[in-house]
C-alpha cells in the first residue's frame, strides 16, 4: 500500500464457485450475511439495514474462475460490511498478491523493502508508512488508530491474515474517498495512476455491472446509518479521521440539539467528528466559527468547517458543515429538521458560504 509497487498475479489458477460461499464462510467462522453478528473488536451486528446500503455488484465468470473460494468469501463479507465493493476489494487483493497466491517477501510473513505486508499489502513502516497501525500482528484489545482489525474473531489483529487484511483495507478506502470517489481512494492506496487505472479495470472484469456497485446514501432519505467505531482512529491524519466519523453518520437523523449517536444538529456532528480526532471543539455553530484558524475561500481542504447564514447582529454564523471534497464543493452536514446526514455542496448553499476554518490549526489569539 501507498509506497509499494503494484503486483500482477500469476496466470489463473482458481476456481470460486458460489456455492460453497456459505460452506467457506462456516468452516472459517464468518458471519453469513443474514443479519448475523459480525466478528472483531470494531465489528457490530448486521441488520437488514445495513445490507441495504450498498448494493454489491453480482459475480462475473472471471471472478468465479480466478478467486479461490476462502477469498471471494472474504471480499463479500468485508463489501457488504464497509460499503465497499467486493469487486473492487478483490482487485486490490489480485494486483497485491494474487489473492494470497503470490509468495513474494512480505505476503506471508514479515514486510517488504517498502514496508508493505500481508496479501492486501498494507503498510506496516518503512516508506509506506505504518497504516496497519501497531505491530504486523498484535491483540485486538490494542486500539491502535490504524486499519488493523480482528476480523475473524480469534482475538489477534494480523495483518499476513486474509480474514484480518481485507476488512484492514476497506477500512483504508474508506478513510480515503470510498464509497463517493473509488479512483481517488485507491490512489491514496498506492499512488500511481497505473495502479489506479489496473485495479479500477481488474474489479470491472470481476464485477457483473448489471447493478450498481455503489450508492450516495447520501441522497437517499431513508438510508441507513453508519457503523461509528469501524472509522474512528482511521488513517490520514486529522482530516483523515474527522471525515471518517463524518461519512459513517451519513443517513442518521437531524435532531436539535443532537450529537449522536442516533441523531445529530449542524454543530453537535463536526464536534463529534473532531472529538473522534482528539480535538476538542465549542458545541455551538457560532462558537465554533471563532476557534478555528480562518482559511480564505478557494484554500479549503478536506476536513475544514464551512460556515453559513451570518447575520448582522449575531455572535456567529448558524449553519456549519464539514468539508468533504473542495474539486466538487461537496461537504458532509446535517442540514435541517425532517433530514438527514448527507452529502451536500456547499458551492450552491443560499447565500453562499460565511467563511471557512481549520480547527487542527487553531489561530494564536
Amino acid at each position: 500500500m501507498t509506497a509499494a509497487s503494484p503486483r500482477h498475479g500469476a496466470p489463473d489458477t482458481g476456481s470460486a464457485q458460489t456455492t460453497l460461499l456459505l460452506v467457506v464462510a462456516a468452516l472459517l467462522g464468518l458471519p453469513v450475511l443474514l443479519g448475523a453478528p459480525l466478528l472483531g473488536h470494531h465489528a457490530g451486528t448486521l441488520t437488514a439495514c445495513d445490507q441495504q446500503t450498498i448494493p454489491q455488484p453480482g459475480i462475473a465468470p472471471a471472478a468465479q474462475a480466478d478467486i479461490p473460494a476462502a477469498y471471494l468469501a472474504l471480499y463479500q463479507v468485508a463489501g457488504q460490511r464497509y460499503g465497499i465493493p467486493w469487486s473492487l476489494l478483490a482487485a486490490i487483493g489480485k494486483t497485491e498478491s494474487d489473492h494470497g497466491r503470490d509468495h513474494s517477501r512480505g505476503i506471508h510473513s514479515g514486510a517488504n523493502s517498502a514496508g508493505a505486508a500481508g496479501p492486501m499489502q498494507i503498510g506496516i513502516g518503512g516508506r509506506a508508512g505504518n497504516n496497519w497501525g501497531g505491530t504486523l500482528r498484535h491483540p485486538a484489545s490494542e486500539h491502535t488508530g490504524g486499519v488493523a482489525v480482528d476480523g475473524n474473531g480469534d482475538g489477534w489483529a494480523d495483518v499476513h491474515d486474509p480474514a484480518d487484511a481485507i476488512p484492514g483495507a476497506a477500512r483504508f478506502l474508506l478513510a480515503h474517498g470510498a464509497p463517493a470517489n473509488l479512483a481517488r481512494a485507491v490512489f491514496a492506496y498506492n499512488p500511481d495512476r497505473a495502479y489506479v487505472r489496473h485495479v479500477m479495470a481488474q474489479a470491472a472484469r470481476y464485477a457483473i455491472t448489471n447493478s450498481p456497485a455503489t450508492t450516495d446514501p447520501g441522497t437517499d432519505p431513508q438510508a441507513c446509518p453508519g457503523n461509528v467505531d469501524a472509522f474512528t482512529g482511521a488513517p490520514g491524519g486529522v482530516a483523515g479521521t474527522v471525515l471518517a466519523y463524518a461519512r459513517a453518520q451519513i443517513g442518521k437523523p437531524y435532531v436539535f440539539g443532537g450529537t449522536g449517536p442516533d441523531g445529530f444538529d449542524c454543530s453537535g456532528l463536526t464536534m463529534m467528528a473532531y472529538r473522534a480526532a482528539h480535538i476538542t471543539i465549542p458545541r455551538l455553530s457560532d462558537a465554533q466559527y471563532w476557534f478555528g484558524k480562518r482559511v480564505p475561500a478557494g484554500t479549503e481542504q478536506p476536513g475544514d468547517l464551512v460556515f453559513f447564514d451570518y447575520k448582522p447582529g449575531h455572535t456567529g454564523p448558524g449553519h456549519v458543515g464539514i468539508v468533504d471534497d473542495p474539486a466538487t464543493g461537496m461537504m458532509v452536514v446535517a442540514p435541517h429538521t425532517g433530514a438527514r446526514v448527507r452529502l451536500q455542496s456547499y458551492k450552491t448553499y443560499p447565500g453562499g458560504a460565511a467563511g471557512f476554518t481549520r480547527p487542527a490549526a487553531r489561530a494564536v489569539r
